[in-house]
């Protein structure tokens, strides 16, 4: 498998609620490297941006609102397979189907106020990868734990 480059938006629930500490946690104990990270107030333009495909839905306008209403934090993630990874890791986008041990499945309480984006592939990636960081604010970093043992 090769290793990939997602993203992932951690979002104003997430942040209400102080579960952020423990996604983090948990795309790390399941190998990802953090390529980037940070904390914003996601602009009207920026959400319209990354949300075009979903224009003249119902839940389009409402989804706009909440991702704007209050911070996210977005991440640039790596490791073997990593779209389909964090998907899995994410679970199903209603938190009543989501199994247990995912993220939506463990702390997401309702699909309008989901906690966590995840790519669904590996175009969609490498689009909002570039609507949320410039290249200088991804950074490429050794992971060999070999040199602190």
């Amino acid at each position: 498998m090769a290793v990939e480059r997602t993203f992932t938006i951690i979002k104003p629930g997430a942040l209400q609620r102080r579960l952020v500490g423990e996604i983090i946690s948990r795309f790390e104990t399941k190998g990802f490297r953090i390529l980037g990270m940070k904390t914003l107030k996601i602009p009207k333009e920026i959400a319209e941006e990354h949300y075009k495909e979903h224009v003249g839905k119902s839940f389009y306008k409402p989804l706009l609102s909440y991702m704007t209403s209050d911070p996210a934090v977005v991440m640039v993630l790596e490791r073997e397979n990593a779209v389909e990874s964090l998907r899995k890791l994410a679970g199903a986008t209603n938190p009543d189907s989501a199994e247990p041990g995912t993220i939506r499945g463990d702390f997401g309480v309702t699909t309008k106020k989901n906690i966590v984006h995840a790519s669904d592939s590996l175009e969609s990636a490498v689009r909002e990868i570039d609507i949320f960081f410039n290249k200088n604010e991804i950074i490429n970093y050794s992971d060999s734990l070999k040199e602190w043992y």
